[in-house]
């Protein structure tokens, strides 16, 4: 559909070149050469960019674009005038104008000047949209769990959302702190401000600091341009420091100095640099043994210990298996345009007894996985990848690890063995049984057998 454009200019000869010359280049045009027949346009329907002269008889083009933001706050818009002053540029910007142009101008400059006002209007329709729907996808109602254990951790980050308070996450991996850091920033007034993410752990030490505080170029041999860093990016917003207890100690220093001062230089500046911005941190390490054991500076800890939130693992939450497992269920069913399978009753009571070492996050990797692999199926326990559960009970393996290390794929291999002997010993050696028992088709275990040489081992 075409772009739709309104020039507002009490010059009859502009309106008809402009008019002429945009109607060229694909646009909609509507033209008027007063404020108030601009007004009752704007009021009848949906404009894409207003081209507003800044002297408009008695009226001001600037008072018109503050009313734009008013009636249809996602028109853009452009200021025209024969009477360039910076003065006068910045009101049209401060009155919400995306540029200033002044007459007499090329046409080609001003076309390149309406494309890059649409691209602008474009990006920010995006930028509200994807904020919507971030705040949607991460309104607390949108956390799966009816356990007790989660109600509290609601109740807490319900009542320190709209704060400024620093908030410190802690609980094992994969229980979900990325998730409620997100959810705290999105019902906190800095919601339309970044949230910005940082994981101490996976960025090497001598890069973290230039991460965190940007760098000016030529402070550090590979530093070519200056480079903003992820304090100044959140600015406004929130600085979500994943993995804290991966800090190095020369960076608790420095994060303890802006914390208390809010302010810091980049690498190889001298200039400080101001930032606003709300400090949520999250680790699965014990930060009390930390400070006993001296990896972790004490007065840092108090900081960011104001809110402490406890995160319960999975397997103290029992209650909320079954929702997540429905949750991931429909949720990937969806993604990759499948139908969701059934779990039976004994692959749910699995579920319910499995410890989920590496808690929803474990869950949420299977649930996938069966999602894609049983599309549709009903899912047994014997369907659950081995090391999980199969029959009436679990497979299990005890591997010992040596100080020099272990081959992988040895052990592996070895094991996948070990399934086929077993099946086979089961069926009394009959390979279409023993297939079936492993959910294989026959051709696949005969080449297993085939390959792995276990043929000697039957004959044997």
């Amino acid at each position: 559909m075409n772009k739709q454009i309104l020039v507002v200019d009490d010059e009859v000869s502009i309106l008809r070149a402009l008019d002429r010359f945009l109607t060229d280049q694909g646009f909609k045009v509507t033209v008027c050469d007063n404020y108030h027949s601009a007004l009752q346009i704007l009021s009848e329907g949906f404009l894409d960019l207003a081209l507003v002269d800044l002297r408009l008889g008695q009226e001001s083009g600037i008072d018109l674009i503050a009313q734009i933001q008013k009636i249809s706050p996602q028109t853009g818009s452009i200021i025209m005038t024969g009477f360039g002053s910076i003065e006068s540029a910045v009101d049209a910007v401060k009155a919400g104008a995306f540029h200033y142009v002044t007459k007499p101008f090329e046409f080609a400059d001003l076309l390149n000047l309406v494309k890059k006002a649409m691209e602008h209007k474009q990006a920010n329709q995006e930028n509200r949209i994807l904020k919507k729907q971030l705040q949607a996808k991460y309104g607390f109602e949108n956390i799966v769990g009816v356990s007790e254990g989660l109600k509290a951790v609601f109740d807490l980050v319900e009542r320190v959302a709209d704060t400024d308070s620093t908030v410190l996450i802690l609980g094992e991996s994969g229980t979900g702190k990325e998730l409620i850091a997100r959810a705290i920033h999105y019902n906190s007034n800095r919601s339309q401000r970044p949230i910005v993410p940082v994981n101490c752990a996976a960025i090497p030490e001598n890069l973290l600091e230039s991460e965190l505080f940007g760098h000016v170029k030529g402070a550090f041999t590979g530093a070519v341009t200056t480079r903003m860093g992820r304090f100044e990016m959140a600015d406004g917003g929130t600085l979500f420091l994943d993995e804290i207890g991966d800090m190095s100690p020369k960076l608790q220093v420095k994060l303890l100095r802006v914390l208390q001062e809010r302010r810091f230089e980049a690498v190889g500046s001298n200039r400080s640099v101001e930032v606003d911005v709300r400090i949520i941190t999250a680790t699965n390490k014990n930060l009390e043994l930390g400070v006993r054991e001296g990896w972790f500076r004490e007065d840092l800890y108090y900081r960011l210990n104001v809110i402490p939130v406890q995160l319960p693992p999975l397997r103290e939450r029992k209650n909320d298996i079954p929702l997540l497992v429905n949750h991931f269920a429909k949720k990937y069913s969806e993604e990759h345009q499948s139908e969701m399978p059934q779990f039976l009753p004994e692959c749910q009571e699995f579920f319910m007894n499995y410890s989920w070492p590496g808690n929803v996050r474990e869950l949420e990797n299977l649930v996938e996985r069966l999602v894609i692999l049983h599309a549709g199926q009903k899912i047994e326990a014997n369907s659950l990848p081995v090391g999980l559960g199969t029959g009436g009970g679990k497979i299990t393996t005890t591997v010992q690890i040596p100080e020099e290390g272990i081959s992988f794929k040895t052990v592996v291999s070895d094991f996948e063995n070990e399934l086929i002997l077993k099946a086979l010993e089961k069926t009394d050696w009959n390979k279409n049984k023993a297939a079936s028992l492993l959910k294989l088709n026959r051709t696949t275990l005969v080449e297993k057998i085939k390959k792995r040489q276990l043929e000697k081992t039957i004959l044997n």
